[in-house]
């Protein structure tokens, strides 16, 4: 399905970095960047009629087999750290 990279290092500021933050697992799926940048991503025009077909078929895929994997496992999923603690001044 061309998804190839597997990582637990962050690659950008997403909606996931929430949970590392609170030692929970938080999964961020990398998109094509070719298009992910354009002028209309996060713009007015950014709207369904643009949406591509087999992008979503295809990340559909990722997404249900990622999930049934998860839930299938033995083991916890693994961690990131917790951030260190600031302390206060």
């Amino acid at each position: 399905m061309g998804a190839s990279t597997v990582t637990l290092r962050n690659t950008g500021s997403t909606d996931h970095i929430s949970f590392d933050a609170v030692g929970l697992p938080g999964f961020q799926f990398i998109q094509d960047g070719l298009d992910y940048f354009s002028r209309t991503h996060h713009s007015n025009q950014d709207t369904y009629d643009r949406l591509v077909p087999d992008d979503l078929k295809q990340a559909s895929v990722v997404v249900a087999s990622f999930v049934y994997n998860a839930a299938m496992r033995d083991q916890k999923l693994p961690r990131k750290p917790l951030p260190a603690a600031v302390k206060p001044q």
